[in-house]
């Protein structure tokens, strides 16, 4: 895998490309001279880690023939104060309507989450605490 990044300006604005020629903007905090173009690298850890145990959660849910209507995440994560403000833990909210039976859902999620995303187990490898819930049709199961 390889992704290649070019810098868009004489501030802190980039390009990266990945896989298919996709196309990525990536800026800084305005404290070191971002834009607003861009998302912010830390941003993307947290959007990596909802796209890659969410690909899995709607896979699973699929494959059981459940239907869902909607589907989103709210992640929050917290950062350490010290230098480099790493994440110290991460929370995810995955929002299901459909026609959902909710110990599959509970199930998928915990497969999703904790077997098969790459990005969780690196991110849990260096020491950051991932929790996640879930809400079908409005309620937190």
């Amino acid at each position: 895998m390889k992704v290649e990044l070019n810098r868009m300006n004489d501030a802190v604005h980039f390009e990266a490309v990945g896989t298919g020629n996709i196309k990525v903007q990536i800026d800084g905090s305005p404290e070191i001279g971002g834009l607003g173009l861009g998302v912010r690298p830390m941003e993307m850890i947290l959007m990596a880690l909802a796209s890659c145990s969410s690909l899995d959660l709607v896979s699973i849910l699929k494959k059981q023939r459940q239907v869902i209507e909607k589907f989103s995440v709210a992640v929050d994560g917290k950062r350490r104060e010290q230098i480099p403000t790493i994440f110290t833990h991460i929370h995810l909210l995955f929002k299901l309507t459909g026609t959902l039976d909710a110990p599959k859902v509970a199930k998928a999620a915990e497969l999703a989450v904790k077997k098969y995303c790459s990005v969780h187990d690196m991110l849990v490898a260096g020491g950051v605490n991932i929790t996640y819930s879930i809400e079908i049709n409005g309620n937190v199961i």
